[in-house]
């Protein structure tokens, strides 16, 4: 892995996500061993009891439905302790009815967020910044958004890059431009001249060159 400014090290798309244990609002978790054959979306946020990040976290709560629809568990976290974790929970719970009923690590060590590359520096040395990482089923790292402090998220982007990668894998696919669920897909170019020839002569497909063709699943 590549190391950040502050020495640690930057897990990058492809690696195996780092393993660790730490305590979360649903209890002691060792990471390897949660959500078995689901994949995983962990998250981080700057601290508890903020502006932007209560309108984060209450978007993954209100639509935790949609990742349980496509088999995946949810974990935050930010670099508070449980006792601030539980009290934001409650007090977001009161005001707005809305319910964190994910685990939230509590990092105060920010023993996690060093593994994962969440402290970068020249925005903060002791808040994670808005870090998204997509994690599969093998525990590997399947892509990672990262957002400044003063810059909430984009759900819908969350749920569409998660339903791609997804759908990619299942069908052995890539997605074009603004892909979303009944779009057409991008079916892998020829590799050898009679795969070529196939190509061609396959009327099945919306090609727009050789190189270039899409179907519908």
């Amino acid at each position: 892995m590549e190391e950040n400014q502050t020495g640690n090290p930057m897990p990058r798309i492809g690696d195996q996500a780092p393993d660790f244990t730490a305590m979360t609002t649903k209890g002691k978790i060792k990471f390897s061993d949660f959500a078995p054959d689901q994949w995983t979306v962990l998250f981080s946020h700057p601290a508890d009891f903020t502006p932007v990040c209560t309108t984060e976290m209450s978007g993954f709560a209100t639509r935790k439905g949609e990742f349980d629809a496509l088999n995946t568990a949810l974990i935050g976290l930010s670099i508070d302790s449980i006792h601030a974790h539980l009290g934001w929970v409650q007090n977001v719970r009161e005001n707005t009815g809305v319910y964190f009923d994910f685990p939230i690590i509590a990092d105060l060590d920010m023993k996690v967020s060093k593994l994962y590359g969440m402290l970068q520096p020249n925005e903060s040395e002791t808040a994670a910044v808005r870090a998204v990482f997509f994690i599969d089923p093998a525990k590997k790292i399947r892509l990672i958004m990262y957002y400044p402090l003063n810059v909430g998220r984009n759900m819908d982007e969350i749920l569409r890059a998660l339903e791609a990668l997804q759908t990619a894998d299942k069908y052995k696919v890539a997605m074009p431009l603004d892909w979303k669920k009944g779009d057409k897909v991008i079916v892998p170019p020829p590799k050898t001249l009679d795969e070529l020839n196939e190509r061609l002569a396959d009327d099945s497909l919306e090609k727009t060159d050789w190189y270039l063709a899409k179907k519908s699943l």
